[in-house]
């Protein structure tokens, strides 16, 4: 049986039946009897002999008379309520009797009682047993059905034998195994076979259709009976116990188990199941409905269920298997094949109700009291043992709900004294409650109530008492703490604001009453000092529950724009029409609606319309106003600082405080250097949780906070920042804002990232030509990171090679560091390097013979001029272009002027190596000039050796630059002195 989570109780006394005399006790012992029925305060056995013997409440035989002259008698029914007795008889040659007796009326000669009628019950001349049998209290219909699948329903008035009419309404293939008859508006047949269970309407509404089907599952017999309360049939299987009515299937117990009789006790429900095994024919077993399969027992457990409440009232095995139950004198009793019989009496209420208690079930005996239909009084104990138990378990509510079911017979100062506790004041209130409403309360217990209702809740009698016009008549900081222990917080913020103490009512607002967004806003309409000091303290809890507002009025404050706002009472007139619509409701359900209808707000002013118009309604509302033409009020605005600790588990909130902040132009140097670091950490920060497109988008913010040439975040901050985030772009930023390139570049080869160092030398390259050599190293450290280089490696040897950045045998020792490059990899760069290094060889070889060419040829001019003589040649002046006449000056450079045209240009070129008297060209004087200048840059040059140091250090060639040194003769050669 699948009933572990069912209780099981021992509501039934058994006990075998003792037999007064040796007549009754044969009749059972000897197998006899073939059925046996139960009514009228008697006990009738048929025989197969034909014969029925009625036996009274101490089973002694009272009567004995012939019934049927032949067959046995099979199936029998007393009529409830009259002394009718009902019998068929059924032989194996002839089709089955049926008799009426009335038990009241004896025959004169015979002394049995009277036959009030008899017939055959047709079957269509098929000789099949009957296999079950069902009839109406006034006996107007019954019905039979038969093993072959056949039903046939007899009407008439069999009482007194005025006829009756056999009619066959059913016929299947599968056998009858259970009928019952289900009265109402219409009477309707239970039909049930080995696979199906139908219904069938044999009058009323419906009479004449096809019997329906209510299950495509059937029942074996003696496997179906009729619940007389709710007039459903209960049919046992093997996997649950169903109930079925007029439109199908009802409800479903899973009581599993072979089950081999089920009957109705009262409220319970008698199952028989077999215990061991004992099989028989396949022609026996098909005709009772069972399978091939099937085991019938020799022992088996009759069980006592209550299907309304899910519990065992009796189990008990037995020695043999069941024959049959039946209900009488109070008793339920079983008879088994070995001719025992068992009594099972019902135990007293009370003691039953005992059994509960002790297993702590009130539930299940206040459900048993009230289906009994026990007195008020007697539940009400129970209630009181339910409550005394739950308050045991701490299960205060649900024990104040029985206490208050059992207040009529309860002592109330016992409950009250349970509930004295402030914890459970509420449950005191209740019950006291009760107790006024059933004219029990006394003084006392009045006085306690209303000091409980000043703790909890009296609305009407506590408002009443604190908004009373006139003096104040208590002590304003009792009543208010008074009011936030008993939980009238409302009243005690409406009692705080009327004495205008602000801080207390936030503190009310937002403590007790949790109303968050109108604590806000209370705090938005107070004074700039009073607004910080209150939402800097409930900083943490505002943003929590009201972010957005919260973050709006740091910002306000922190960047001097704070303004407290004002409102003002509206009374607004509706239409008719627009009544009914609710539109304003919506308006007044907003945190400032609920405050003002809370309590008076600061700086608030009435507003009064005219009277409305008959149809019109009218509705007041608060507006909420800030004036922009006023300027704000003067305050001392805080560091920015000493807002960041509210914004912890706050990151969005926090992020756009200090973006609104960064915006603002009034900010000191130290508090907008703290500004730019948090919010870059905080940039960060969110780049880390984040992946993906988010991810970028955090980091491109932080990036633009570092960028350009004056950022106000220390760079030392930048760099740790950078590095504990991960963060390379802001490490690369910092080392590109001074100029540590060759850093950057280091960073990515020692990360091993090709990529990112090939960009930096893309990006770094022009201006630190450093790079390139650094690259070069890199690019031939691994053969993994050359491969990553690919055509990278060529461009930077030929942008050394092209910039003369390294010397070929430089790049040689380089590359032959390790075994990475090969020499294909630079066979060309050095093919072109000694080409190019023999053109220039050739070149130069050019240019100095060239200068040995030149220098002969001035050598020769020099001395034509010291030794021969000077023709001039010209015809005119060289300054006006005019024909020259005298006096005339001539220069060794050919040029020929005036004298007047010479003095006239001559005055501006003067040295300090020259008399008054002394002229040059004025002609070549500027190109002599010039050569002078270089010759004394030159002499002076000669002792700033860290000149020379300084450009030898520069310098890409240092040959070629000691070169050049040595030809101006700034290292101490032979010049030439102008």
């Amino acid at each position: 049986m699948a009933l572990t989570s069912w209780p099981a109780f021992r509501f039934f006394d058994a006990e075998e039946v003792t037999f007064p005399d040796a007549e009754s006790e044969s009749l059972f012992s000897q197998g006899n009897i073939s059925c046996i029925c139960s009514g009228g305060d008697s006990l009738f056995l048929g025989s197969d002999d034909g014969t029925i013997r009625v036996l009274n409440k101490l089973f002694k035989v009272t009567r004995t008379f012939q019934a049927h002259e032949a067959g046995s008698i099979t199936h029998m029914k007393q009529v409830a309520g009259t002394s009718l007795l009902v019998t068929i008889a059924e032989t194996l040659t002839s089709e089955p009797t049926l008799k009426v007796w009335a038990l009241d009326k004896l025959e004169k000669k015979t002394g049995v009682p009277r036959c009030q009628s008899s017939l055959v019950i047709q079957n269509g001349r098929k000789q099949f047993p009957i296999s079950a049998f069902a009839a109406l209290d006034d006996l107007s219909q019954l019905a039979v059905g038969f093993a072959n699948g056949a039903v046939t329903v007899i009407r008439g008035d069999l009482i007194h034998d005025r006829g009756a009419k056999q009619r066959t309404v059913f016929e299947s293939d599968e056998p009858i195994t259970g009928i019952q008859f289900r009265e109402g508006n219409v009477t309707a047949l239970y039909i049930a076979t080995t696979a199906r269970i139908l219904i069938l309407v044999i009058s009323g509404r419906g009479q004449g259709q096809p019997a329906r089907t209510l299950d495509d599952v059937g029942c074996a017999v003696s496997c179906m009976t009729i619940d007389p309360a709710t007039h459903d049939v209960v049919v046992a299987r093997n996997d649950a116990i169903y109930y079925y009515g007029l439109h199908g299937r009802g409800s479903v117990h899973n009581v599993d188990g072979q089950k081999t009789l089920i009957t109705t006790y009262h409220d319970y429900i008698a199952i028989v199941y077999p215990t061991a095994t004992a099989s028989l024919s396949k022609t026996t077993l098909g005709s009772y409905g069972a399978s091939p399969g099937t085991n019938f027992n020799k022992t088996s457990t009759l069980t006592i269920l209550n299907m309304d409440f899910h519990f065992i009232a009796h189990t008990e095995p037995l020695p043999s298997l069941i024959k049959t139950c039946f209900a009488e004198w109070g008793n339920l009793f079983a008879l088994t094949l070995d001719g025992k019989l068992f009594r099972y009496h019902e135990k007293p209420l009370q003691q039953k109700f005992e059994m509960l208690f002790q297993r702590n079930l009130y539930v299940l005996a206040i459900q048993l009291a009230q289906r009994v239909g026990v007195d008020q009084a007697q539940q009400n104990v129970i209630f009181r043992k339910y409550g005394d138990y739950l308050y045991q378990k701490k299960d205060y509510d649900t024990a104040m709900q029985q206490y208050l079911r059992a207040i009529e017979n309860t002592e109330p100062s016992v409950v009250i004294r349970k509930y004295l506790d402030t914890q459970r004041i509420h449950n005191l209130v209740d019950y006291l409650e009760e107790l006024h409403e059933h004219n029990k309360a006394t003084s006392d217990y009045t006085i306690l109530l209303l000091n409980c209702y000043a703790k909890l809740k009296d609305v009407d009698k506590l408002e009443a008492f604190i908004k009373a016009p006139g003096e104040q008549r208590f002590d304003m900081d009792t009543a208010i703490s008074m009011c936030r222990q008993g939980g009238y917080f409302d009243q005690a913020a409406y009692l705080a604001r009327k004495y205008s103490e602000h801080d207390l009512v936030v503190s009310i607002l937002i403590e007790d009453s949790k109303k968050y967004a109108e604590a806000l806003a209370y705090v938005w309409r107070l004074q700039p000092q009073s607004a910080f000091d209150n939402f800097s303290k409930y900083a943490t809890v505002l943003l929590e529950h009201c972010s957005e507002d919260t973050t709006q009025i740091f910002i306000d404050y922190y960047t001097g724009r704070f303004r407290p706002k004002k409102d003002a009472v509206v009374v607004t007139t509706i239409p008719a029409n627009q009544v009914q619509s609710g539109g304003f409701v919506s308006t007044a359900s907003s945190a400032v609606q609920n405050l003002a209808a809370l309590l008076p707000l600061p700086y608030m002013s009435m507003s009064d319309t005219n009277s409305n118009k008959a149809g019109e309604k009218t509705e007041t509302r608060v507006v909420e106003s800030v004036d922009d033409t006023e300027p704000p009020p003067k305050y001392d605005i805080p560091k920015p600082r000493s807002a960041f600790s509210a914004f912890v588990d706050h990151p969005k909130e926090f992020i756009e405080f200090l973006e609104a902040l960064v915006k603002t132009d009034n900010l000191a140097k130290e508090d907008r250097t703290d500004i730019y670091t948090t919010l870059f950490e905080m940039y960060l920060r969110n780049a880390n949780q984040q992946s993906g497109e988010e991810k970028r988008t955090w980091e491109t913010k932080a990036q633009k906070l570092i960028e350009g040439n004056e950022i106000p975040i220390a760079t030392s901050n930048v760099l740790l920042l950078s590095d504990l985030s991960r963060f390379t772009t802001g490490t690369t930023l910092v080392r590109e804002h001074q100029n540590l390139h060759l850093d950057i570049f280091r960073s990515y080869t020692s990360a091993k990232d090709t990529t990112g160092a090939i960009r930096a030398l893309n990006k770094y390259g022009p201006e630190e030509p450093q790079l390139y050599p650094a690259a070069l190293a890199y690019f031939v450290s691994s053969p993994q990171i050359l491969a990553e280089a690919g055509d990278e490696f060529d461009r930077v040897l030929r942008r050394i090679d092209e910039e003369g950045l390294m010397a070929p045998l430089q790049v040689i020792q380089t590359l032959s560091g390790n075994a990475v490059a090969t020499m294909g990899l630079v066979k060309r760069y050095l093919m072109e390097s000694i080409g190019r290094e023999r053109e220039e060889i050739a070149a130069n070889r050019r240019v100095i013979s060239t200068y040995r060419a030149d220098t002969a040829i001035k050598r020769a001019e020099l001395e034509d001029l010291q030794t021969k003589p000077a023709f001039f040649t010209a015809q005119r002046c060289s300054a006006c272009g005019y024909a020259l006449d005298m006096p005339i000056v001539h220069f060794m450079c050919k040029h020929s002027f005036h004298q007047r045209c010479l003095n006239t240009s001559s005055a501006d070129h003067n040295t300090e190596d020259e008399t008054v008297d002394t002229v040059e060209c004025p002609i070549c004087a500027p190109g002599n000039a010039t050569v002078r200048a270089i010759r004394r840059a030159q002499v002076e040059a000669r002792g700033r050796h860290e000149l020379f140091q300084e450009q030898l250090a520069r310098s890409k060639d240092g040959f070629k630059t000691v070169a050049e040194w040595f030809g101006r003769g700034v290292l101490g050669g032979p010049g030439v002195e102008g």
